[in-house]
């Protein structure tokens, strides 16, 4: 039997689909941890699964993959508990790599340098009436937080015919409800608008359409003028903000500044007034001062955000902001207490 344990984002959630049914005709007893990278803490609970798994299930062989696994493929390799790592690109391939046994524990470190993407389709999502649907994976910006690009590789792009083709087929098996998903959603190559749109037209048995996070810096004209005419696409949006501080924006290389968002929201809300928005924040950024953090928080009111996934500040090996001068981690987890706090009730 084959399980698939899933940590992280929405792709990690669509690619663990994808690994299940191409380990549908494996009759031995295989589990599949799909790790995340995105924090040390997600890391540690990745780890913990790992011996957990193993203790309850001492004869399974254990497969760990997914970003924590590039990244980090040594530590995993170095866990008793594991049989085979496999990084981002072997997973699209994990059929073949548990078909052979050729004694290398680990098979990592060729993330993707061209503009290739998985194409294979899933046929339904766990029994849910929602699926996620990747039309794009990697990402070509180097935020200074952020391990993901060195895990993803560079940015590449389902064409449009294949992303209305796997939308097609989740309808056909009873699927009603689609969320498109990517690392980096609003850089999709053929425009996310134009895979919207052609969703839309070519299948109107969709009954709900909605986005993964979206960069506030990079949301199309195009796209919110779609917003206000298909009340089929989710009045609820969830913006990658990070801050709400100018300065510790542009410290985190980020593209957009607090003004965006709020801007951002206005129009959208002026063509869709019952709209909600959520964001995803980090507290304790190196240079975030009580006056950044105050910034961040004053952003949530004026920006109207109703729903925050907030993470305290988590260094990564390998990324620009582990050399900066660090926030004490007991601040880092005040703030994110308080900004949680900010939307209770």
């Amino acid at each position: 039997m084959v399980q698939v344990i899933t940590f992280g984002c929405r792709l990690n959630a669509f690619e663990s689909e994808v690994i299940k049914e191409k380990l549908k005709a494996f009759s031995d007893d295989i589990i599949v941890i799909n790790t995340c990278a995105v924090t040390g803490e997600a890391e540690r609970q990745c780890r913990q699964m790992i011996r957990k798994v193993k203790k309850e299930n001492p004869s399974a062989k254990i497969v760990v993959t997914g970003c924590s696994a590039e990244v980090n493929a040594d530590s995993f390799k170095n866990m008793s508990e594991v049989d085979l790592v496999l990084g981002n690109k072997e997973k699209a391939d994990i059929e073949k790599y548990l078909a052979v046994e050729d004694g290398n524990k680990i098979q990592s470190g060729h993330i993707a340098q061209d503009d290739t993407i998985d194409a294979y389709m899933i046929t339904g999502f766990e029994g849910r009436q929602k699926a996620f649907v990747q039309i794009q994976q990697g990402c070509n910006h180097r935020c200074t937080y952020c391990i993901v690009p060195y895990a993803r590789g560079k940015s590449r792009s389902a064409d449009i015919d294949h992303v209305v083709s796997q939308v097609k087929l989740l309808i056909k098996n009873g699927i009603s409800q689609i969320c498109l998903t990517g690392v980096d959603l609003c850089s999709y190559k053929y425009g996310l608008a134009n895979a919207v749109r052609a969703i839309l037209d070519e299948v109107p048995e969709v009954e709900e359409l909605s986005f993964g996070s979206l960069d506030p810096a990079a949301v199309e004209d195009a796209l919110i003028e779609l917003i206000g005419e298909n009340k089929k696409i989710l009045p609820y949006f969830h913006l990658s903000v990070q801050s709400g501080d100018d300065f510790v924006l542009k410290k985190m290389a980020r593209r957009h500044r607090r003004q965006d968002v709020i801007d951002l929201c206005r129009k959208i809300r002026e063509k869709r007034p019952e709209a909600t928005f959520g964001a995803d924040f980090i507290c304790g950024f190196p240079f975030e001062t009580d006056e950044a953090f105050e910034n961040t928080c004053r952003l949530v009111r004026e920006a109207g955000l109703d729903k925050l996934h907030v993470f305290p500040y988590s260094e990564r090996a390998g990324t620009a902001a582990a050399a900066m001068e660090q926030v004490d981690k007991s601040i880092r987890h005040q703030r994110a207490k308080i900004l949680r706090d900010l939307v209770k009730g």
